[in-house]
């Protein structure tokens, strides 16, 4: 009855009666070499890395996460980023103890999503792994464009001098993000932590473009 009020719907395929099928939960799944070293245009000088293309199931999760609400997402988003993470420290290229700094948000858009679906994911990841906390360091400044539609200079000059600290975090710091286009976001994000002193071992994305 309840899915005649609210029908269930695959935050991936769009597939009904249920929130994430086995075809978009196969799509979403980790590779033998994932997550992958990329370069992004706007290069933070830190490693960046991710799970796969911003396309198919992955670029659908994502949109709906953020844009339409499906916080259900969570669970599936942040298995995929914590089966990284556990990924990148069983080779030896991150340690705990580590913090997860979500990449910032504007104030007015996490509004409007009811909440910070990156700050959610990095939660999620972070509960029940030993040495591994969350901190939302980093906020953007209520003056800063949506980045939708801009191109690369465009998206470094929106968002440089942006990126506001909210508190120091000591120790190695892991910044994630749902999706890494031009890099301007996580490069910022970098040089702001870095220069309040952070030790900033790399940057793991969800998606890239």
């Amino acid at each position: 009855m309840l899915d005649l009020v609210l029908p269930l719907e695959c935050g991936g395929c769009g597939a009904p009666a249920t929130r994430w099928c086995d075809a978009c939960a196969r799509e979403l799944a980790l590779r033998t070499d994932d997550p992958r070293l990329i370069t992004p245009r706007v290069g933070p000088g830190v490693p960046v890395f991710s799970l796969g293309r911003y396309a198919g199931a992955r670029r659908a999760a994502i949109v709906a996460a953020k844009e339409r609400g499906r916080s259900d997402l969570v669970a599936p988003l942040s298995a995929a980023l914590g089966g990284g993470l556990d990924r990148l420290v069983g080779w030896g290229i991150v340690d705990t103890p580590l913090t997860l700094v979500p990449a910032p948000t504007r104030r007015a858009a996490a509004r409007r999503r009811g909440g910070d679906p990156v700050a959610r994911i990095a939660m999620a990841i972070a509960n029940g792994r030993d040495g591994v906390d969350v901190e939302s360091a980093l906020r953007m400044r209520a003056v800063t464009r949506d980045s939708v539609g801009l191109s690369t200079a465009a998206r470094q000059r929106n968002v440089h001098g942006r990126v506001k600290l909210q508190r120091r975090v000591g120790g190695d710091v892991l910044v994630v993000d749902d999706i890494v286009t031009t890099g301007a976001t996580a490069a910022e994000s970098v040089r702001i932590l870095q220069t309040a002193g952070s030790c900033v071992v790399g940057v793991l994305a969800i998606a890239h473009a």
